[in-house]
């Protein structure tokens, strides 16, 4: 967890949703593979997969652009702690109105932004603002219930709400909440400017990310003045680099099935964590034979998720049956929903007149994805649907034909947005197309609630959207870290989108 000047640690919600979709290879930049003269490292290599296509999540959708820049150059004014906890960040505390519509936060002192720009409340206004007026992300529509912000003071900054809101202050902990230099906007896609413990020193497209540890960061420094972020195509390229020493850390390893080998070698730790990543088995509700409840219905009765998390992922992970983890509030076990039974699964087929299907099945070329898709091929071949795999690069392919023109039937994603549920089912115009009109109102009126009322009225969405097989989830994501023995400060959870690391030091 972070230290901070004057911390306050404030308690609000748990969290689900982590980040993992990651980012990682860098040809040119290197590890600090210990120094000649046995001095400590200053330097850290990070491995991830996944890179991210420009460096501006408010026009960008993907998780790969705030798992490197949230937390690290961009900073909010609450976060989420490794606990699931909301706590300060450039808000040293905050208190909320006997109506719960108005956040009055009281901000830190002494903040400047990598530019050199003052931090003040006008800031926190401009980048609230900055949501309706300029994103395109469809994240920000968890700033609509947002009225005005008013500017009290430089230190002190309040937000009115239209009605109250039991998600806004969870959301502001995510990349929704960045706050902005106005000086700093005019380049988001290649020059970031935040508050937060690292600059971008150089960003090479497709290969790595340098972070560069700032002097004039207003909390506590991390341990290295330099961070690389090295993507690699593949898991098994991470793991080598690994072994031979060109990189110092696997953020989160992407083929345990390799673990054994670093688990007997004391020149290695091995940490392992939980996340609210979702591997999503996502069904176009709006492109037949998937706009047929039945259908999907069968889809989900005809797989074995615990043979596909026990073959694709060594049985790491956790079942879950929705975008609802066990770290958010209103978890509800619905496992036992659609138990594995293909006879279920053939009838319901049969029923709907969908006999002998032929659909395709869009893999994106991530890991994960690879691995479950030949098994999920297999099981449904037993109930006599026919599935064709079609290969998707990885982001930038998969979010333009399925993320963005919703050209697609059948795929599998990461799903790492924390609390995503209503982000995927509670807009019909999201590439999952539900209707949403059942559980629009339910979810309206939960937000609104006291935190009974809202975890009551959030189990029930989840539980429509669950009878609906709106889509399936195949397993919860484990958080699997490898790194060298003596490198601290890798964060255990990935419990939301950002790969937290101002705590990184060497021993």
């Amino acid at each position: 967890m972070r230290r901070r000047k004057s911390p306050l640690l404030f308690t609000a919600a748990v969290l689900a949703a982590g980040s993992l979709l990651l980012a990682g290879c860098s040809a040119g930049s290197t590890s600090s593979k210990g120094s000649s003269d046995g001095k400590t490292p200053t330097t850290a290599t990070i491995a991830l997969t996944g890179t991210p296509t420009n460096l501006d999540f408010t026009t960008t959708a993907g998780s790969a652009i705030p798992q490197a820049l949230m937390s690290n150059v961009y900073e909010g004014l609450v976060e989420v702690n490794q606990e699931g906890d909301v706590v300060p960040l450039l808000a040293k505390d905050w208190k909320l109105s006997d109506d719960r519509k108005t956040y009055t936060f009281n901000l830190q002192d002494g903040v400047t932004f990598s530019n050199g720009d003052a931090f003040t409340a006008k800031d926190v206004k401009f980048s609230f603002d900055r949501v309706k007026s300029d994103w395109v992300s469809s994240l920000k529509a968890k700033m609509d219930v947002v009225d005005n912000v008013e500017v009290i003071s430089d230190t002190e900054v309040a937000v009115h709400l239209k009605q109250p809101s039991n998600a806004w202050l969870f959301n502001i902990a995510t990349p929704v909440g960045a706050i902005f230099s106005p000086n700093g906007v005019s380049d988001l896609a290649n020059s970031p400017v935040g508050t937060g413990p690292y600059a971008v020193e150089k960003w090479t497209p497709n290969e790595s990310i340098v972070l560069k540890t700032r002097d004039d960061y207003w909390g506590k420094k991390p341990g290295v003045k330099q961070v690389t972020l090295k993507y690699f195509a593949d898991a098994t390229a991470t793991t080598n680099a690994l072994q031979t020493g060109d990189v110092d850390a696997i953020a989160n390893l992407q083929a345990p099935e390799l673990l054994s080998s670093f688990e007997s070698n004391d020149k290695f730790q091995v940490i392992t964590g939980t996340s609210s990543g979702e591997v999503t088995l996502s069904m176009n509700n709006k492109t037949a034979p998937f706009n047929d409840k039945r259908v999907r219905q069968a889809v989900l009765y005809a797989l074995d998720k615990q043979a596909i998390m026990d073959t694709a992922w060594n049985g790491y992970g956790t079942l879950t049956s929705t975008l609802v983890t066990p770290t958010d509030p209103y978890y509800e076990d619905l496992n036992k929903v659609y138990p594995y039974d293909p006879a279920k699964a053939k009838e319901l087929l049969k029923e709907a007149g969908a006999e002998n299907l032929n659909i395709t099945y869009t893999v994106p070329t991530r890991p994960y994805a690879q691995a479950v898709s030949e098994i999920v091929v297999s099981q449904l071949k037993d109930v006599g649907i026919n599935v064709t795999i079609k290969s998707s690069e990885f982001p930038a392919v998969w979010l333009d034909d399925v993320f963005t023109k919703h050209d697609y039937q059948m795929t599998t994603v990461l799903a790492v947005e924390a609390r995503d549920l209503l982000t995927v089912f509670n807009d019909p115009n999201y590439y999952i197309g539900y209707d949403n009109s059942v559980i629009a109102p339910i979810a309206a009126e939960a937000d609104a609630a006291d935190e009974a009322g809202y975890v009551a009225g959030m189990k029930k969405v989840a539980r429509q959207v669950v009878d609906d097989a709106a889509s399936g989830v195949l397993f919860l994501f484990p958080n699997i870290v490898v790194a060298k023995a003596d490198l601290q400060g890798l964060p255990k959870n990935a419990i939301v989108e950002s790969l937290n690391l101002t705590d990184l030091s060497w021993k």
